[in-house]
């Protein structure tokens, strides 16, 4: 058969994958992408990704490198303030209540926030203005073979292709990765999220807010007004046997169990979509990349849902990488270039799973004491404002 080749092979067509295939796409590189199922882009479709994803400030260049951003600003809601709920004491209501608000920084908010299902249909809508860049929907890549010069794909269509650079951004389970024999080390917590959306009576002001008690956040993101009414989507972590038994009731329980770990702070909450799990894990690679091959998004690293940090340390890794190829295209994929992205990316990756890991178990106790300890913290840390800009930046991944 014959071989077809190409600048840039992409394995994995989620919202990373197809960033990936537009941003290198729209720098001049020809771009093949694939992803064993099509992308769903209705929510009401069967399979939909009902999560959503924060874009903070440092993503935004990237998206608009790819020519997404123009897209996808119509859609999206800001986040200007983050607001951290402490609602760890006997009662279930909020105790500590402290707000992170952008303009301390700058006058952009911290980001923008917006469906999953609806990423993938616009970037879709791009990659067919890019005559560089082939999207193949429901095919599978399942052989990997490197060398000094290129690399060669085999996919599950029988078809072959050959690349400079293959982006593995197929996921937690990546058979690139795998390919590669690059180990990963993993943390398993127990939890399972709950990811569905509500509207409310009482506007959300571009607030997202994060409400702890134990098992782990739920958290509240701003969404565009539905029907009139405020929306936000909703992260709900806990332990997995308490997941499955909440996605198990129906709808009138549902709600009354949301309202009372949601505190009411946005008044009663009516459930708007269906509801569905995601498992809870942090990841990391050993390495970032292998011969002819680089690992972004959840290839190389997981994080659980807290901060908006997982699609962003995603956005991270590719602008590394486009950097990178920009700088010396003729050199695209060889060993200095890839090298180079490990190096800048590692110990930042290491860093931040590393934190959102403390973070996650910190939401996650049980004890009160501990619990108290936790509000006693969040008091400290506010209340000092050089210590409270610096978290701002440092979640945004500013220096």
């Amino acid at each position: 058969m014959t071989r077809v080749p190409t600048d840039i092979f992409i394995s994995g067509g989620g919202v990373a994958g197809l960033t990936a295939a537009a941003a290198f796409g729209s720098a001049g590189f020809s771009v093949i992408c694939a992803d064993p199922s099509a992308p769903v882009t209705s929510a009401e479709a069967e399979g939909a990704d009902l999560r959503t994803t924060a874009f903070l400030q440092p993503s935004i260049p990237v998206l608009e490198a790819a020519s997404l951003w123009a897209k996808l600003q119509p859609f999206a809601a800001r986040l200007q303030v983050m607001r951290i709920i402490d609602a760890g004491g006997e009662i279930a209501e909020p105790r500590v209540i402290k707000d992170f608000d952008a303009a301390d920084l700058s006058d952009a908010p911290f980001g923008w926030n917006l469906p999953n299902w609806l990423l993938r249909r616009e970037m879709l809508a791009r990659l067919t203005e890019l005559p560089n860049v082939s999207f193949l929907p429901g095919i599978a890549t399942t052989a990997l073979l490197t060398r000094e010069s290129e690399a060669l794909v085999t996919l599950s269509d029988g078809r072959k292709i050959t690349a400079k650079l293959v982006i593995a951004a197929d996921g937690r389970q990546s058979t690139v990765r795998e390919a590669l024999g690059i180990p990963v080390k993993t943390n398993r917590y127990g939890q399972k999220a709950l990811a569905f959306a509500v509207t409310h009576p009482v506007p959300h002001n571009n607030v997202s807010t994060e409400i702890h008690r134990s098992g782990g956040p739920f958290t509240l993101v701003p969404l565009p007004d539905r029907d009139g009414r405020p929306c936000s989507a909703v992260v709900w972590m806990e332990t997995g046997p308490e997941v499955q038994r909440l996605a198990a009731l129906p709808t009138a329980e549902f709600e009354a169990a949301i309202n009372a770990r949601s505190c009411q702070i946005l008044g009663p909450l009516t459930l708007g979509s269906r509801r569905t799990i995601w498992p809870i894990i942090s990841q990391i690679a050993a390495r970032m990349a292998g011969e002819r091959t680089a690992l972004i998004a959840e290839a190389a690293h997981v994080v659980p849902p807290i901060g908006a940090q997982g699609l962003n340390m995603s956005l991270a890794d590719l602008a590394a990488l486009l950097d990178l190829a920009q700088a010396d295209p003729a050199n695209l994929g060889n060993a200095k270039m890839l090298d180079a992205y490990h190096k800048r990316r590692h110990i930042e990756v290491q860093t931040r799973v590393a934190g959102i890991d403390a973070l996650n178990r910190a939401s996650m106790i049980e004890p009160q004491f501990l619990r108290d300890l936790r509000a006693g913290a969040l008091n400290a840390f506010y209340s000092v404002a050089p210590v409270r800009k610096s978290l701002m930046k440092a979640g945004l991944g500013l220096r």
